[in-house]
């Protein structure tokens, strides 16, 4: 059962997911925050953590759910010659929302409004459970989607989001200065999360990127990333647009 972890592309691929889920979660975090920043100061922490709580089994149970249906593999009908079954639909789907979901963000934090909108919520502990229950939903679709784009492994990704969750809830603040002090790093992940859109639409179509490729290209451009960061410490940073206030 811990073949597939234990092995080095499986390591690797536990390392690199899991890396992932925890950068494409800050906005999340900052949105949880948001929303229980509405309530009494003694219940905040409580409504943090359940809400993050609440993103590791919204995340799981959808994990479950999409790879139950990347089994179907049985032909539904043909486009252009091509042979599409559930599997190929899902894989091509997800391909396409991560690559507009991408590109969203990253069109929204360099040149959208900033502080254009507000989370409105009423003040009591049950009603901002609930829309942080439903935040969730919406934010897991693309962590989801990218845990299977990028392992093969249904409990490396289990892992790598309950290990993501984890370190979340212990250190979200300090991740989140760090993303703030250097948004390049946001900018990276969104990235690759259009590289992740366009090797699932590949897959849905039976063109098979071996995942070596992408985890090389990915760790290349993070080292890239950490010199420039090393050479560039005193440069001011590039300031991120977020359309949400408190």
């Amino acid at each position: 059962m811990l073949e597939p972890i234990l092995s080095a592309e499986g390591l690797v691929s536990l390392l690199t997911l899991t890396a992932m889920e925890i950068v494409l979660g800050i906005d999340n975090i900052v949105f949880i925050s948001i929303l229980a920043g509405k309530l009494p100061q003694d219940l905040r922490e409580r409504a943090r953590k359940v809400g993050l709580s609440l993103a590791m089994v919204i995340r799981i149970l959808l994990l479950l759910t999409i790879t139950w249906v990347m089994r179907l593999t049985a032909p539904l009908f043909t486009v252009t010659g091509q042979e599409l079954s559930g599997r190929d639909l899902i894989l091509i789907i997800g391909g396409l929302f991560l690559i507009a979901k991408s590109t969203h963000e990253i069109h929204d934090k360099l040149e959208g409004e900033d502080g254009h909108g507000k989370a409105r919520v009423a003040a009591s502990f049950g009603a901002v459970i609930v829309q942080i229950l439903l935040l969730d939903i919406v934010f897991s679709l693309d962590s989801v989607i990218t845990a299977v784009g990028m392992a093969e492994s249904v409990l490396i990704m289990v892992l790598a989001v309950v290990i993501a969750v984890g370190v979340m809830l212990v250190s979200s603040g300090t991740i989140g200065e760090f993303v703030d002090r250097h948004p390049t790093v946001k900018m990276l992940a969104l990235s690759f999360l259009l590289l992740i859109g366009v090797s699932l639409m590949a897959e849905g179509f039976d063109q098979h990127i071996p995942k070596g490729y992408i985890y090389f290209a990915m760790g290349f451009s993070v080292l890239v990333e950490m010199i420039n960061l090393r050479v560039r410490a005193k440069t001011a940073p590039v300031h991120l647009h977020h359309p949400y206030t408190e």
